[in-house]
């Protein structure tokens, strides 16, 4: 064991001294803690050892230092369970009910409800290689602030990536955010009055729901079809209520897993035009794709659609990175009010992901994904067809299958039933404004393949039936 380990050994053997006294009571909140060179005297370990140790259990809340006096223990949070942080059975199935159950459970939860693949599926060993490279970055790249439209070199990159889906843009058409999310949010506070009418598919991905509530929008909602929105109700819908923005995904829906068809999408952007209609394109399950479908984006060369994408989902959800492609002129007021919000960009982690989009290996990491996720669709949905669970489509890319299920079935009741057995599901009418998929259910492939989920969800199913 060489040097540096055993230090931090000894380390750890002080701090777990002083909480095994504050546990035990002999330390109570308030009282003194034995001095630096008695405590050393008393472990027979350095003086140096006990300081490093007393200045972390100070990093951590657990004593405070008093110049000139000493440590003292610090009063004491009320204890930590993990009843805390259970999620909560009764919450009603809303727009919050995935997202909730999905990031409040426990790492073993199985989780076919949830939106993002399961860790093992994405590019470790390329992030590394990144942290690595980053590591040795100067103290700039590491501490200072980003520029508000983002770094350069990753927005020439994404222009290039756009461009391999037939979207036109130039570096400085695009702005990095801290996700998709944070995009839509921005597009949002920048296009929208309280009161304004947003147009979305129904159903769509539950966030949209939640984030226009919070802006305290009018949401109404379209039917969705297995080639786009319904576009005769889009149509009459528009002329109906006039909205000012409607946000849809049109390459890999969420969450039907549908592609917007060439001719839908036309029929679209005419009535747009007709109705100046905003169009907000969220397109983060872009690279799930093995050939690029129809983008709003392309044919409307980013006049009244703003694109947006993410690497949350490819890449890794704790690097946050996204960016919003839009015309010229909204590129100033866009950035001013990023700089409001969230002031300078997320340097750190835009060079992270640039490290990790330019390695070489990236572009295997999608292929070998695209087909893990092809083959995970084809079991899925033949093994939720022998339970009686129905896709209602068999989607051509991406990890969702919006399924029905067996009659008389209903998806919020089994949701909450499956919690109970720690596993997090996505019933329909979190993603229906009208609340009409009582009898639909939204599957992650890749979360779903584990023979735990299946067995769980024929028990479930039967004695949801009786």
């Amino acid at each position: 064991m060489n040097d540096e380990v055993v230090g931090r050994t000894r380390v750890a053997m002080v701090m777990d001294t002083i909480r095994q006294r504050v546990a035990g009571r002999s330390l109570t909140p308030g009282a003194k803690v034995p001095s630096v060179r008695s405590l050393a005297s008393t472990l027979k370990v350095s003086v140096s050892t006990v300081v490093e140790a007393y200045d972390r259990l100070v990093a951590e809340g657990a004593i405070l230092s008093r110049p000139g006096s000493g440590f003292y223990v610090a009063n004491q949070a009320a204890p930590f369970t993990l009843a805390e942080v259970v999620p909560k059975l009764d919450r009603a199935v809303d727009p919050f009910w995935v997202s909730r159950q999905s990031l409040e459970s426990n790492d073993d939860n199985l989780k076919p409800g949830c939106g993002w693949l399961p860790p093992s599926w994405l590019p470790e060993d390329a992030i590394r290689r990144a942290l690595r490279t980053q590591s040795r970055a100067d103290g700039a790249s590491l501490a200072d602030y980003g520029s508000p439209l983002g770094l350069p070199a990753l927005r020439q990159l994404i222009a290039r990536r756009m461009a391999e889906r037939g979207i036109e843009a130039s570096p400085d058409q695009i702005m990095l955010t801290e996700s998709g999310t944070q995009a839509i949010d921005l597009l949002c506070r920048f296009l929208l009055e309280p009161g304004d009418t947003v147009l979305v598919d129904d159903p769509c991905y539950f966030n949209f729901h939640a984030i226009l509530r919070a802006h305290r929008a009018k949401i109404v909602g379209v039917p969705y079809t297995p080639s786009g929105p319904d576009v005769q109700a889009f149509a009459q819908t528009v002329a109906e209520h006039r909205p000012r923005l409607y946000i849809t995904n049109s390459g890999v829906h969420n969450p039907t897993g549908a592609i917007l068809s060439p001719v839908i999408a036309h029929r679209l952007l005419k009535v747009a035009d007709q109705f100046d209609l905003t169009i907000i394109e969220d397109d983060i399950f872009a690279d799930f794709e093995h050939a690029p479908a129809p983008r709003l984006a392309a044919f409307d060369g980013l006049d009244r659609v703003l694109h947006i994408g993410s690497f949350s989902k490819t890449l890794s959800a704790s690097a946050r990175c996204g960016f919003v492609a839009a015309r010229p002129q909204w590129l100033d007021g866009l950035t001013d009010l990023k700089i409001a919000t969230s002031f300078g960009g997320g340097r750190m982690t835009a060079e992270l992901v640039l490290h990790v989009l330019s390695d070489g290996t990236y572009r295997k990491h999608l292929e070998s994904t695209r087909n893990r996720l092809s083959q995970a669709m084809s079991q899925v949905s033949a093994k939720l067809r022998n339970l009686g669970v129905t896709p209602w489509i068999e989607p051509q890319a991406g990890m969702f299958l919006w399924c029905q299920l067996p009659e008389g079935i209903d998806a919020a009741n089994l949701a909450r039933a499956a919690l109970e057995r720690k596993i997090v599901m996505a019933p329909g009418n979190a993603f229906s404004l009208s609340q009409s998929a009582t009898n639909f259910m939204r599957f992650n492939v890749s979360q779903t393949i584990d023979a735990r989920v299946f067995d769980a969800l024929r028990e479930l199913l039967n004695e949801q039936a009786t």
